[in-house]
């Protein structure tokens, strides 16, 4: 398979931006486990959801067919969190958070891969 030109410099682009959104994505995580309220946990769950789907968007494109569906995983637990029965209530199940940790686990194992 040919590789578009300049597929390299938007590789390594979204490799600088997987830097900055996985730390973004463990802050949310951090702030929806220790909210109080049902909109502030719900509110940073949706956050890491939107920044979750912008990575599983883009990352099979580039070359990164796992990290992208270990996204789309995470993406799809805290969707279906949201849309069920505990959504308002001001918990934040602890399966997410590891699912969070362990994508941004992979994200760092992809980034140091790429150094």
């Amino acid at each position: 398979m040919t590789e578009l030109p300049g597929i390299d410099r938007i590789r390594k682009r979204f490799l600088e931006m997987l830097s900055e959104r996985q730390t973004q994505i463990a802050s949310h995580g951090l702030a929806a486990w220790d909210g109080k309220t049902v909109e502030e946990i719900n509110s940073n769950l949706a956050g890491a959801q939107a920044i979750l789907h912008q990575i599983a968007g883009s990352a099979g494109s580039l070359g990164f067919e796992e990290l992208g569906q270990a996204a789309r995983g995470c993406e799809m637990r805290i969707v279906d969190h949201l849309a069920g029965p505990d959504a308002d209530l001001a918990i934040c199940p602890v399966e997410l958070i590891s699912s969070l940790d362990s994508f941004v686990a992979a994200c760092r194992k992809q980034i140091e891969a790429a150094a």
